[in-house]
């Protein structure tokens, strides 16, 4: 299982709970901010990117990167144990 970092942009219909009940159905998960979640699957990038854009408009916007071995951060939404954990 690899850690994901997805990233997006909703641009005019901005269905956000239908977004982020496909994020959190992919794995372990978390908001880390506004728009940058976490997640823990066994799903690659672009699999996860299919099973996103299944609820996104075509002018949506995603970005998904597989965790690197380095990171840093402050006031994030999510607990910084998740991330330390996880990453």
């Amino acid at each position: 299982m690899s850690c994901y970092i997805i990233s997006y942009d909703l641009r005019n219909q901005r269905d956000y709970q239908s977004l982020h009940d496909a994020i959190k159905g992919l794995g372990k998960w978390a908001k880390i901010l506004e728009s940058v979640w976490a997640v823990v699957s066994n799903k690659s990038a672009a699999k996860i990117k299919e099973e996103l854009l299944k609820v996104m408009d075509n002018d949506d916007r995603v970005f998904i990167v597989k965790s690197g071995v380095e990171s840093s951060w402050k006031n994030v939404i999510c607990k910084s144990s998740w991330l330390q954990d996880n990453l």
